[in-house]
């Protein structure tokens, strides 16, 4: 049984540490509410332009000559997984269940025949998949130094992917992110981005209009698509920074209960020894008391 020094020790250490998880959840929480804000903003923009690349992509008389950004290279034997995860842990499964996803792509395409690439945006997922596919990690980008996450890092991430995808490297890419829903859900996702997905965009309000466009429709997608990866990268960096944050507070709130509940059980042990401590040396003096 430990003494009664050692039980003090081990309820001054997890009353320190509980300080840290409830100091870190504070943080967490006043750091949420930009995060969500930017991610919630950036939605509606990335779901104007898939409507407007759907449109122009329906208008094309034929898919002839369009930008192989839409089209592809008509193959689908190499596949880039790009996977945005965290720079830092003590958030719970935030960064596994991305690299979990990404992970059974990764296996199914495997067992398919096709081969796989990984393009890594975060330490905590590299991390992770270098573990398996080491020899298939092709890039690895690290934003532990961004303080404001702003739309230059992600259209530096979608031009080296672009250069990469006209050098022949891959031929389908799919983005892996945690989109966020709520401080307690967070919902790891898989979203092809080359050749993009169009028909996902196309619908009823789509449909319904007509546009005429100048210069024609395959010029101007030739601009917006490589913005349209940009566009799209940077909503899954704002997705996964209130993600991430989301996922911390929720953990931290977990460990600052659990350590209380960890003091008041140890407090409870040191009192009982304390108290057994004490019976017995009063046992010991009137036992004394009565043989003199």
């Amino acid at each position: 049984m430990p003494s009664l020094k050692d039980l003090r020790n081990r309820i001054a250490s997890v009353k320190a540490t509980q300080k840290i998880t409830k100091a870190m959840q504070m943080v967490a929480a006043a750091k949420l509410r930009r995060a969500q804000m930017a991610a919630e903003a950036a939605r509606p923009y990335g779901q104007r332009m898939s409507h407007v690349l759907a449109n122009l992509a329906n208008a094309m008389p034929s898919r002839e000559g369009a930008p192989r950004l839409l089209v592809g290279t008509g193959l689908a034997e190499t596949h880039l997984l790009i996977v945005c995860t965290g720079e830092r842990g003590l958030c719970g499964a935030f960064n596994s269940a991305i690299v979990r996803l990404a992970r059974e792509r990764a296996n199914a395409l495997i067992a398919e025949g096709k081969r796989v690439k990984f393009f890594c945006v975060g330490k905590k997922g590299y991390d992770q998949l270098r573990r398996n596919f080491a020899k298939d990690i092709i890039e690895l980008i690290e934003l532990r130094s961004v303080r404001v996450l702003g739309f230059e890092h992600a259209e530096d991430i979608a031009q080296k992917i672009i250069g990469l995808f006209h050098e022949g490297k891959f031929d389908v890419a799919t983005l892996f992110y945690s989109r966020f829903r709520s401080v307690i859900a967070q919902v790891p996702t898989a979203q092809q981005i080359i050749p993009a997905n169009v028909e996902a965009a196309d619908d009823g309000e789509v449909a319904g209009l007509v546009y005429d466009y100048e210069p024609d429709e395959e010029e101007i997608l030739n601009t917006l698509l490589p913005r349209n990866l940009a566009v799209q990268i940077f909503g899954a960096l704002l997705e996964n920074n209130a993600s991430f944050y989301g996922a911390q507070m929720s953990a931290m709130d977990n460990a600052t209960r659990n350590a209380g509940e960890m003091i008041k059980k140890q407090t409870q042990l040191y009192n009982r020894s304390r108290q057994a401590m004490i019976t017995k040396e009063l046992i010991e003096i009137i036992s004394g008391a009565e043989a003199v």
